[in-house]
C-alpha cells in the first residue's frame, strides 16, 4: 500500500486504499457488491483497520433497519394488488410511452417530497409502484426481460430523488439540518427563499434527467400506443378493491401520514413506524411469515449497505475527510471567489464517492466548506444554497450514495455497476445544470 501524506494516520490511509479497492472491483464488476463488501468487512477487522464492535454497528443503524423494513412492507403492496391498481391508473394515464412514465413517477415524487424527510421513507412509497409498472409492461427480472421497460423506470425513478430532495427544505432531513448550521454564520435560509433559489434549476433537472436516461440508458420497448386501453382491461379484470389491498393502502396511508409528521414529531421514528406497519401487514395475513423467507434481497441490502456505511463512517471519525478537505485550502490562495467557488462544489461533490450518508457528508463537510468559501469572498448564501442542493444532487453518484438507492438495486433490475456509470452522468448532468442555472439564478433571487 502506498504510504500516507501529510496529516493522514497511517490508519485511515489504509482503510481508504480497502475502500477505495472495494469500491473498483463493483466498478469494474470483479465482485457483486455483496460479495465485495463481505470481503471489505473480514480484511479491515482482521487486518486491523476498524474494531470488531465498530464494524459491526452499521447493522444496528435505524435508517439502515428502515430500508430493509420498507423493502419488506412494499413487497405487501405488491403482492397484494394494491400496487398493481396503482400502476394500472398510471399507465391508464402516462402509459403511450415510457418516457411518459418516467417523466410522471419524479413528477409525483416531487409533489410528495415536502411531506418527507427522508429519501428511504420516499423511496419505500415509489418503488412498489415502479415494480408493478415493469411487471404490468411484461418487464421482469426473472425472464431476463429487465431492459424491456424495467430497468430504466428504476434509474430514473431513482435519479428523480436526486431533484426532489432539493427541491423543498423539507424533503430531506440534512436541508434543515444544514440550513440551522449557516444561521450559526449568519446566513438566513427560510422554506419559502429555499423554494425560490431552488425552483428553476429544480425544473430544468426535471425537464433534462428523465429524457437524458431514455437517451444514454434507453428501454428497449419506447412506444407503448395500447398500453392505456389494456390497463383499462386489467382493471376491470381485477374488480373491486379487494380485502388485501384495503389494509394495505390503509396500512400505507397511515406510515405516509407519519413519516411525514416525523420531522414536526421527533417522538415519531420512521423505523419504528415500518416495522409497525409491517406487523399489522402479518398480523392480518397480507405478509405471511413464509414471506420473509424468501426476501434474501433485503438480507443482501441489509449486510453491503450496513458494511458499506461502516467503512465510509470510520473515514470521517479517523480524520481522512477533514485532512482531504484541509489540504485543498492551500490551493486557493490568490485565486478569484468564483474560481473557488467552482472548486469547493467540485471537491464536495467528488468527495460523496467516499460517503453513504448524505446527512454524514453534509456534517462532515459543510460548514468547512462554507467557512472556507466565505473567507475567500465567496457569497455566504451562493455557496451555503449550493452546498446543501449538491447533498442532494450528487445521491446517485455511487450505488452507497443514498439510503435510498439500496431499495432500488435490491430488485436487481439495475446492478452497482449501472449506478456508477450511469447515475456519474446523472451527477455530471445535475452538477452542470445546477452550477450553470443554479448559481446565476440564486445570485439574482438574493439580490
Amino acid at each position: 500500500m502506498t504510504p500516507p501524506p501529510l496529516g493522514i494516520t497511517l490508519q485511515a490511509w489504509h482503510l481508504f486504499d480497502l475502500f477505495l479497492i472495494t469500491i473498483l472491483t463493483i466498478l469494474f464488476n470483479l465482485f457483486p457488491v455483496i460479495t465485495a463488501s463481505i470481503i471489505a468487512l473480514a480484511v479491515s477487522v482482521l487486518g486491523g483497520l476498524i474494531e470488531p464492535k465498530i464494524a459491526y454497528s452499521g447493522f444496528s443503524e435505524s435508517f439502515i433497519l428502515l430500508i430493509v423494513a420498507a423493502f419488506l412492507v412494499s413487497h405487501a403492496v405488491h403482492t397484494s394488488g394494491l400496487g398493481k391498481r396503482i400502476s394500472l391508473h398510471i399507465i391508464k394515464k402516462f402509459g403511450k410511452s415510457t418516457l411518459g412514465l418516467g417523466y410522471s413517477l419524479v413528477a409525483t415524487d416531487i409533489l410528495i417530497s415536502p411531506a418527507f424527510p427522508s429519501n428511504t421513507a420516499r423511496s419505500g412509497v415509489l418503488y412498489p409502484i415502479v415494480f408493478d409498472l415493469a411487471h404490468n409492461s411484461g418487464s421482469k427480472v426473472a425472464d431476463n426481460t429487465q431492459a424491456k421497460v424495467g430497468s430504466y423506470l428504476m434509474m430514473v425513478s431513482m435519479a428523480g430523488i436526486t431533484i426532489s430532495s432539493g427541491f423543498w427544505l423539507t424533503a430531506m432531513a440534512a436541508n434543515p439540518l444544514g440550513a440551522s448550521i449557516a444561521a450559526t454564520m449568519g446566513i438566513t435560509i427560510t422554506f419559502g427563499s429555499w423554494l425560490a433559489m431552488s425552483i428553476v434549476p429544480s425544473l430544468i433537472a426535471f425537464a433534462i434527467i428523465p429524457w437524458a436516461l431514455y437517451k444514454i440508458f434507453p428501454p428497449q420497448l419506447k412506444n407503448t400506443p395500447d398500453a392505456p386501453q389494456n390497463a383499462q382491461k386489467a382493471l376491470e379484470k381485477m374488480g373491486k378493491v379487494s380485502r388485501n389491498e384495503w389494509i394495505t393502502g390503509a396500512v400505507f396511508l397511515t406510515m405516509l401520514t407519519l413519516w411525514s409528521l416525523s420531522g414536526l414529531y421527533p417522538f415519531i421514528d420512521k423505523t419504528a413506524v415500518a416495522f409497525g406497519g409491517l406487523g399489522i401487514l402479518m398480523v392480518t395475513g397480507v405478509f405471511a411469515v413464509k414471506d420473509i423467507r424468501t426476501q434474501g434481497e433485503a438480507l443482501s441490502t441489509l449486510l453491503w449497505f450496513a458494511i458499506l456505511f461502516v467503512l465510509s463512517t470510520e473515514l470521517v471519525r479517523l480524520g481522512f475527510m477533514s485532512a482531504l478537505a484541509n489540504h485543498w485550502v492551500g490551493y486557493f490562495d490568490g485565486m478569484s471567489w468564483m474560481m473557488v467557488y467552482i472548486l469547493l462544489i467540485t471537491v464536495y461533490v467528488f468527495i460523496h464517492y467516499f460517503f453513504v450518508s448524505q446527512s454524514a457528508h453534509m456534517l462532515a463537510l459543510f460548514g468547512l466548506f462554507l467557512s472556507i468559501g466565505i473567507q475567500a469572498g465567496v457569497d455566504g448564501t451562493l455557496l451555503a444554497m449550493m452546498l446543501l442542493l449538491a447533498t442532494n444532487f450528487n445521491a446517485i453518484i455511487t450505488p452507497q450514495g443514498s439510503s435510498a438507492n439500496a431499495i432500488y438495486l435490491s430488485s436487481e433490475y439495475i446492478i452497482a455497476r449501472d449506478v456508477y456509470i450511469y447515475g456519474g452522468a446523472v451527477t455530471l448532468l445535475n452538477f452542470i445544470i445546477y452550477m450553470g442555472v443554479g448559481t446565476p439564478w440564486i445570485l439574482l433571487i438574493k439580490a
